[in-house]
């Protein structure tokens, strides 16, 4: 991406221009947007796989792209904060911000099948991680990193539930799904223009319908980039510490992918994914981010120099378990009424407003 999009693009432009820069990446990432849903909606239709499946695999992995590429970049520079804040940052984004502002706009369906399977993963592998930094801050005290080994070991496991992920799809009842789907039908009211045009996608074919979601996604990433940098950019001239802009700007702006998929899921009538890009984005930012930045180089947990160094210990990792523990609360109670409650995204907004002040006051 660097080599495509210069960094001194931004460097050297003015505040003007970085504005103009951002609002054009969010402009092209709605558009870009709109046809990854439509795609991959189309998608799951024609070769009968489920909504929800799709969005946990295939849309997921092509939205935490940006996450990744930054991760792996940064770790590579030598910026550990942002490696691991961006990280984890966009876990807390992705289950808080994003899953909340969903629940509040419309009844969320809640698939049993996937929720007990991706959701357990999603759970699991925040909990591995936390564990393993604790566990190396009490060996190491401030040398504790995440080292390449343990990288490897995350993109191994990466592996082992996207296998699992294929096997789970085939699995899954689609009657659970029918069901689903007739419940949220009740609360959506589709736009007819979105139907007709949903009809005339349906009817491509396999290979189109791919196409159509690639160039999408290809959409999404340049110009979330764009926004990134300017918005990045713009933060460093106001003199915002690194681990802060990591853990909400970049983490904000490389889950806008998420952020404007889910959105346009919902508006086109198809919440089932908003739901499973939220649970797949979460597990692979752990698995997939943090261990390909940890396998490009080490990751130090603690960042010398830092007015706060062991921030990420005291305030990322546990604001991440606590959302993920009220996350899966709210599974549990969702799973046994088939949806989850619109109120359920109000204390998901709220811990991330009281996560992302909580940076800002600790770095004064």
């Amino acid at each position: 991406m660097e080599h495509l999009i210069p960094h001194h693009w931004f460097v050297e432009a003015n505040s003007i221009l970085l504005l103009i820069y951002a609002i054009g990446g969010l402009y092209f990432l709605r558009m870009g947007a709109e046809w990854l849903v439509e795609g991959a909606s189309a998608l799951a239709y024609r070769i009968g796989m489920p909504e929800v499946v799709v969005g946990a695999t295939i849309v997921s992995l092509g939205t935490t792209t940006p996450e990744c590429a930054v991760s792996v970049l940064a770790a590579w520079n030598g910026n550990a904060g942002l490696a691991l804040g961006n990280a984890i940052g966009s876990v807390i984004c992705d289950s808080a911000l994003i899953f909340g502002l969903g629940c509040i706009l419309v009844r969320l369906p809640a698939d049993k099948y996937i929720l007990s399977r991706q959701g357990w993963v999603q759970f699991g592998s925040a909990a591995l991680l936390s564990a393993i930094c604790y566990f190396m801050y009490f060996r190491d005290g401030d040398a504790a990193r995440i080292t390449r080994p343990v990288g490897i070991g995350l993109l191994v496991l990466l592996g082992v539930y996207m296998i699992f992920s294929v096997k789970w799809s085939r699995r899954h009842p689609m009657e659970t799904t029918a069901r689903v789907s007739e419940n949220i039908a009740e609360h959506v009211e589709p736009n007819e223009e979105v139907h007709v045009a949903d009809e005339h996608v349906t009817e491509k074919g396999v290979p189109a319908l791919i196409g159509m979601m690639l160039a999408g996604l290809v959409v999404v990433i340049f110009s979330g980039h764009f926004a990134i940098e300017s918005v990045s950019e713009l933060a460093v001239r106001i003199g915002i510490p690194q681990l802060v802009i990591a853990a909400t700007l970049v983490a904000l702006g490389t889950s806008l992918p998420e952020l404007v998929v889910g959105y346009t899921a919902i508006r086109r009538g198809h919440p089932e994914l908003l739901v499973g890009n939220v649970l797949g984005a979460d597990i692979l930012n752990i698995l997939f981010v943090t261990g390909a930045a940890a396998a490009a180089a080490p990751l130090p947990i603690v960042e010398a120099g830092a007015k706060l160094p062991d921030i990420f210990l005291r305030l990322h990792l546990p604001a991440m378990m606590l959302i993920l523990v009220y996350f899966r609360a709210c599974i549990f109670r969702a799973t046994r009424v088939g949806h989850f409650s619109r109120w359920m995204g109000i204390p998901l907004l709220i811990m991330y407003v009281g996560y992302t002040v909580s940076q800002f006051v600790v770095s004064l």
